[in-house]
């Protein structure tokens, strides 16, 4: 299947167009975004270069339900999805953190932990943890929203010191953070999994806050398999995960963390193929329904064609 790594539209009423590390994104008459979730994969904010066949649809389709699932908790920008690759929604003024929740002590928490460090964020960190463990209670690790390069973790002082994110404002979205992950675990472990940790990215609207962009994704949550948890965790093994987690691990056993000077190893159609497997059974799981391949022979001119049909209305 071909990669859709890039999109070139113009739509009626476009004002502008900006393209993020996964997605495309066109502004609407100043009221709508149109987002396109492209198989562009990133690790480490670098964006890789082949694209993985289904991702886009994998991310664009599981964020869609879960912004369902989770609109009692929190108002969120989605309108409609109007493609397998693409959704409409409500245009944000988006706050400049992302909120970063943890359960468990896993991936970026768990490297900073090893490196000796026992405060993440502004939250102390009990000693003896071991990598997975779940963590007393969940913990909020907010970082910076780079435009390029690297995210940055930083507390909460910081953010309303550095007028991010008032201090009424940031109240809110902790409790929204929290809700939605309290919801996000209840949901993965009806199917068997269990969610360590997420992001969520949030915005206003005339004076309104709303829940933005993806939710409960491969991309932006670390997922592993319930069963067999604690057996795994008591003998130091590995976790049975289903999230981007195994790209960053395969990246980093082939010298590859995004540092300067580090260079991408070969992605072999193996290595491609093998990713979209991944991302597919990650879908199947966590939707508990058969994933479903868009064989089109022209995907953009499908993109294009349902994504125009929608604005016409």
């Amino acid at each position: 299947m071909k990669a859709i790594t890039h999109t070139d539209f113009h739509f009626p009423g476009q004002t502008d167009k900006y393209t993020g590390k996964v997605r495309d994104v066109y502004f609407i008459d100043g009221k709508y975004i149109v987002l396109v979730a492209t198989d562009r994969i990133s690790a480490f904010d670098v964006v890789l270069p082949k694209g993985i066949p289904c991702k886009g649809q994998v991310l664009n389709q599981i964020a869609s339900g879960f912004l369902d699932k989770t609109a009692d908790i929190v108002p969120n920008w989605k309108i409609a999805e109007v493609d397998p690759m693409a959704t409409v929604g409500i245009l944000c003024e988006p706050f400049k953190v992302e909120m970063v929740v943890r359960g468990y002590l896993a991936g970026h928490a768990w490297r900073e932990y090893q490196a000796g460090k026992r405060t993440l964020c502004g939250e102390p960190l009990p000693e003896g943890l071991r990598e997975n463990e779940r963590l007393p209670h969940p913990i909020i690790t907010p970082t910076t929203k780079a435009a390029e390069g690297h995210d940055e973790d930083i507390s909460r002082d910081e953010i309303i010191a550095r007028g991010l994110v008032s201090a009424e404002d940031y109240a809110q979205l902790e409790k929204y953070t929290l809700a939605l992950f309290a919801r996000g675990q209840e949901l993965a472990a009806a199917r068997g999994l269990i969610l360590m940790d997420t992001k969520y990215e949030f915005g206003k609207r005339d004076g309104k806050i709303y829940l933005m962009d993806e939710i409960h994704t491969p991309d932006s949550s670390r997922y592993i398999y319930k069963e067999g948890y604690e057996d795994r965790l008591a003998r130091g093994e590995r976790q049975k995960q289903l999230s981007k987690e195994f790209v960053r691990e395969w990246l980093m056993a082939n010298n590859f963390q995004g540092k300067t000077g580090q260079v991408v190893p070969p992605m072999t159609d193996e290595v491609v193929d093998g990713i979209t497997d991944r991302y597919i059974e990650l879908y199947e799981h966590i939707t508990g329904t058969p994933f479903i391949r868009h064989n089109d022979k022209d995907i953009e001119a499908r993109i294009e064609r349902n994504i125009n049909n929608f604005l016409s209305k």
